[in-house]
């Protein structure tokens, strides 16, 4: 007869089980807990060291590997946060007097042009608007103060977002030019979890350039290009005195990376510029207006997906639903976990072929010496 498991011996071999498992979920959970606050900054932290991790590893060659950390945050603030920076005051410097005038009434506004009543759908009623505008202030506020007043306090939220966007960016740069210094050993650490998580070195590295590579063409492709548009339909902004062209460069460049067409706020430049300026004025910002926000037509095809195995298509559309699950910073979490996807699935599909060929050789061994 089998003789019988203790079971005080059992209880104790559960318990040698989950205690361990316990204090470890525990662990998780409290470092996930502590680190929660600090993610959408850790994460901006390693774009901006991946995106300039290349220039870091060039610069080592002629300048020490903290004078080359120091040169790239330095280098990133006046490219980022000085043009960020002096946008942000001007767009922060129009919204009082905007508030101002929307409370008092007080602005003028010149009266709508001719054109803009043979607008197709919205032209009767824009004119209306306009023309009330105009000619009685006083009385336009009053019949919209409840929607007029909205608008201000979103003015006054976004005014005040604006400082705290730009400090968030200046901690980023801050930690970013910390994670060059010490570069090497956070790439062998990155380069050994994936290793852990694919069980092999070399598909822990292929992985890791995946994603480096991704992040960089997101960088370039996207953020890059919305700056771009956001530069040149600015400097048609300043250049005409539109109202508020700061804050509304801001504007072009947040829907440029969304990919929202700027043309949205190109339209009413434009009316603006034919109601205030000479028709040769109004059609030479008209044509640089519709230049600068066509430019990502011509652009993103150069920047996006160039040099990876990911076509187009996917990185836009990991671009266009991160935005929309996660926000800004799901840019490049999406683009990133849709181009994993897509490699990972274009592997298991590439291992469905038939193990045996005629010759002997597997489909997968010609897919690895292809690769």
């Amino acid at each position: 007869m089998a003789e019988s498991v203790s079971p005080k011996l059992t209880t104790g071999k559960v318990v040698d089980v989950l205690l361990p498992l316990f204090l470890l979920a525990l662990l998780i959970a409290l470092c996930v807990q502590l680190l929660l606050p600090f993610v959408g900054l850790l994460i901006w932290t390693i774009i901006f060291a991946v995106c300039f991790y290349p220039l870091h590893r060039k610069l080592r060659t002629k300048v020490s590997n903290r004078m080359s950390a120091i040169i790239i945050g330095l280098g990133l603030s006046a490219i980022v946060l000085v043009p960020t920076t002096i946008a942000s005051i001007s767009a922060a410097g129009s919204i009082p007097s905007v508030i101002a005038a929307i409370q008092t009434g007080e602005k003028t506004v010149p009266p709508p042009p001719a054109r803009v009543k043979e607008l197709p759908l919205v032209g009767k009623r824009v004119d209306a608007l306009w023309t009330q505008a105009s000619t009685d202030m006083p009385s336009f506020v009053k019949k919209y103060r409840p929607q007029l007043a909205d608008f201000a306090k979103t003015l006054v939220a976004f005014a005040g977002s604006l400082f705290v966007t730009v400090l968030a960016i200046v901690a980023s740069v801050i930690f970013a030019a910390i994670t060059l210094a010490y570069s090497e050993s956070a790439r062998a650490f990155i380069g050994n979890v994936l290793a852990r998580i694919t069980g092999s070195r070399k598909e822990g590295e292929h992985y890791m350039a995946l994603i480096g590579a991704t992040i960089k063409s997101v960088a370039n492709g996207v953020i890059g290009v919305a700056f771009v548009q956001a530069l040149l339909v600015g400097i048609g902004f300043f250049a005409i005195g539109v109202p508020g062209a700061g804050l509304l460069s801001i504007l072009a460049m947040a829907l440029g990376v969304v990919q929202v067409p700027v043309l949205i706020i190109t339209i009413p430049a434009i009316i603006y510029a034919f109601s205030a300026e000479t028709t040769t004025v109004a059609i030479i910002f008209t044509v640089w207006s519709i230049i600068g926000g066509l430019s990502d037509a011509v652009l993103k095809p150069l920047m996006i997906g160039h040099g990876l195995e990911v076509p187009m298509p996917v990185i836009l559309l990991g671009v266009i639903g991160g935005v929309m699950a996660f926000g800004l910073v799901g840019l490049f979490i999406g683009a990133v976990v849709l181009a994993v996807g897509y490699v990972l699935f274009n592997e298991w599909v590439g291992r469905t072929e038939p193990a045996a060929r005629s010759d002997g050789k597997s489909s997968s061994a010609k897919l690895q010496g292809a690769k």
